[in-house]
């Protein structure tokens, strides 16, 4: 066979099975069976992580999702205290600056 007799081979072969998987996919969405079986699974799945969660906080470990919420709270923490360190620094920086221009003009009218 020829590349090009091969190419378009593989070409209908790709179209036919992306029509299959249409297909497929849109007798599952009508099918009222299918979707009540989807429904159903997909409830069962969030009760069951529902679950696991209460199960894993009775024990007394954190779930993924207090570590996440955990790591948030941290990074905002972190930027306070950034923040806070900043104006620390810039309180420190215009103190300097007052000294040194106390300490330049000399002794006072009584001095």
């Amino acid at each position: 066979m020829d590349e090009g007799a091969d190419e378009g081979l593989r070409s209908r072969l790709e179209r036919a099975g992306e029509e299959a998987l249409g297909d497929l996919a849109q007798y599952v969405a009508d099918n009222p069976w299918l979707k009540q079986a989807l429904s159903v699974a997909i409830e069962a799945r969030e009760r069951a992580s529902v679950a696991g969660q209460n199960a894993i906080r009775n024990v007394g470990v954190p779930t993924a999702a207090d570590v996440d919420r955990l790591g948030r709270r941290l990074r905002a923490l972190s930027e306070r205290l950034e923040s806070l360190e900043d104006a620390v620094d810039r309180i420190e920086a215009r103190l300097n600056e007052q000294r040194g221009s106390t300490s330049t003009r000399g002794p006072g009218p009584g001095g």
